[in-house]
């Protein structure tokens, strides 16, 4: 008995799956070897030293997921106005650093984790040497608002600073501030006790100065952004940090790189004054306390 043939119509139908089962397999081999570019605003500022940490921290973050990455700047330098704008159109960069706030948060599409533990909302200050700002018994924070602060225009601390009394003077970015206090036009220009010392080290303005006495405080947060419709981006960066929060590595980088720092600005003894922050969105994790950093205090001071 002869054995029964299969049809056309099998035999279409056994190629066709054959076939899908290819191509899958090749799509998915693609997937696996593909790699995400991944590209950021590049600074006005030539080897600027305060983009160590965040890019130490997105890089630490791709490679706990696995993924083949290239991280590059973009082609052209951004002030941060202008790489919010591009990064919200998705056009030239897909990441940014930036401090965050209710407007950030509607524009973009924020990775809920602190990349500096909440370090950006403490405030120490250059100044012109021997300045009154330098020579000033500053011990409440009524002494401070008689001196009148330089920050950026489209900065969320410009709303922070004015919204607690402060008479903002603006610049357009960060180079420009920097020269208006050197040249006395505004008395101090606060800055993150992260960036400050970097910035006095690679500072080309030689008549500015840090005061280490004295600081501000107010509760923020410094996240990494993507574009709103990047979701598996930011699925991605997130889920890194998460495995680097677990595994011990993220507090670890971050004491590499602000250990030091903090020792040497003696945050712990420090006179300060805490700021109330009207623009912190609702749903930044304060209490996630293993995501901030709290130094010991052996006073607290915000007498009026």
């Amino acid at each position: 008995m002869s054995r029964k043939q299969p049809s056309n119509c099998c035999k279409h139908k056994a190629i066709f799956l054959l076939a899908c089962f290819i191509t899958l397999t090749m799509i998915s081999g693609q997937l696996s070897a593909a790699i995400w570019v991944i590209t950021y605003p590049q600074s006005q500022v030539d080897n600027d030293l305060r983009y160590d940490y965040p890019l130490a921290l997105l890089e630490l973050a791709l490679d706990k997921t696995g993924v083949r990455y290239e991280l590059k700047p973009s082609v052209n330098t951004m002030r941060q106005a202008k790489s919010v704008k591009r990064l919200e159109e998705n056009l030239e960069i897909n990441v940014l650093w930036s401090m965050t706030d209710a407007t950030r948060e509607e524009e973009l599409l924020p990775i809920r984790i602190p990349i500096a533990k909440g370090l950006i909302g403490w405030r120490m200050f250059i100044a012109p040497q021997n300045s009154a700002f330098m020579r000033a018994d500053i011990l409440t924070l009524n002494d401070m608002l008689a001196f009148e602060p330089v920050q950026g225009i489209a900065w969320p601390d410009t709303k922070i600073l004015q919204a607690n009394g402060f008479n903002v003077v603006t610049s357009r970015d960060y180079l420009d501030a920097k020269n208006i206090v050197s040249q006395g036009q505004a008395d101090f220009f606060p800055r993150s006790v992260i960036e400050i010392e970097q910035e006095l080290e690679s500072s080309s303005v030689s008549n500015l100065a840090l005061r280490t006495d004295i600081a501000l405080q107010y509760p923020t947060a410094m996240y990494f952004f993507v574009n709103k419709r990047n979701v598996t981006l930011a699925k991605l960066i997130e889920t890194g940090l998460n495995k680097a929060i677990e595994d011990g590595s993220f507090d670890a980088l971050f004491l590499e790189h602000f250990g030091e720092t903090i020792e040497r600005l003696n945050l712990k003894n420090v006179r300060y004054f805490q700021l109330a922050n009207p623009l912190l969105p609702k749903l930044t994790p304060t209490s996630k306390q293993e995501l901030w950093y709290f130094p010991e205090r052996s006073f607290y001071k915000n007498a009026q």
